[in-house]
């Protein structure tokens, strides 16, 4: 079982860590650890990317994802080849901090975006997605407009603006289903064996069920500009927003 650094705090970069596991996948070495600030990618949010160092040797993260209990890390291929790792090998991992923390200003700046819409329209999300400092998110509206992106633009600027504390904390299963509105996608997407439910709060604006990483504030987001927005069926609209 993997210990998850980035559920204790998402501003960890670094972090020291010993190989629990070593296998090869698809031509690439991937290594399992006791603990990992490496986030694996799901809800919509990216992995992440960064380094492993490993016998003096600093090797490319280039793939992470969750199996399991375990996080693995799968290891760019070298000219002068892996040095060798077996179990019980100490490592240092250390983040591509600048993607990650453009990832977690999306990830919060999508939150804000859907508590606006979820506060003042009443959609529920169908859909989204984010890269690095980019993202779109589907929602149950019927009909969209220049005006209507321009004024729910405005209203997610006035949130960033407003500076909400972001706060994370893992709920009895039964506990957070008690909170009203806990899901907002059209369709529960947990499934039914997990306990326990990690949930992300901007105070005062937004809280729900969410596994990524956030921003301490959301003043932190900087600003939401919202970029295109399109139909994508009858009661299905897509806004595409970045971060500047």
């Amino acid at each position: 079982m993997t210990t998850l650094l980035y559920y204790d705090d998402a501003y960890t970069g670094s972090f020291d860590a010993l190989v629990t596991a070593i296998e090869e996948k698809d031509g690439k070495r991937r290594v399992s650890l006791d603990r990992t600030a490496f986030f694996p990618g799901g809800g919509g949010q990216p992995n992440d990317e960064g380094w492993l160092t490993i016998e003096g040797q600093r090797l490319r993260v280039v793939k992470v994802n969750k199996e399991g209990e375990q996080i693995w890390h799968t290891l760019e291929n070298t000219d002068g080849g892996l040095p060798s790792i077996t179990e019980g090998t100490a490592i240092h991992g250390a983040l591509d901090w600048d993607r990650r923390y453009a990832i977690m200003r999306t990830h919060t700046a999508m939150h804000i975006l859907c508590g606006v819409v979820w506060r003042d329209y009443g959609a529920q999300v169908t859909g989204g997605n984010m890269d690095p400092g980019a993202g779109r998110m589907d929602f149950e509206f019927a009909a969209m407009s220049k005006e209507l992106v321009s004024e729910i633009e405005d209203r997610c600027n006035a949130e960033i603006r407003a500076a909400h504390d972001v706060k994370t904390q893992i709920l009895p299963r039964e506990e957070a289903f008690q909170i009203p509105d806990l899901i907002r996608t059209k369709i529960n997407l947990l499934p039914p064996q997990i306990s326990e439910i990690r949930t992300v709060e901007l105070e005062g604006l937004d809280l729900q069920a969410d596994g990524g990483t956030h921003v301490r504030n959301t003043r932190e987001v900087g600003r939401m500009k919202v970029v295109d927005y399109k139909s994508k069926g009858a009661i299905n609209k897509r806004i595409y927003v970045e971060i500047v």
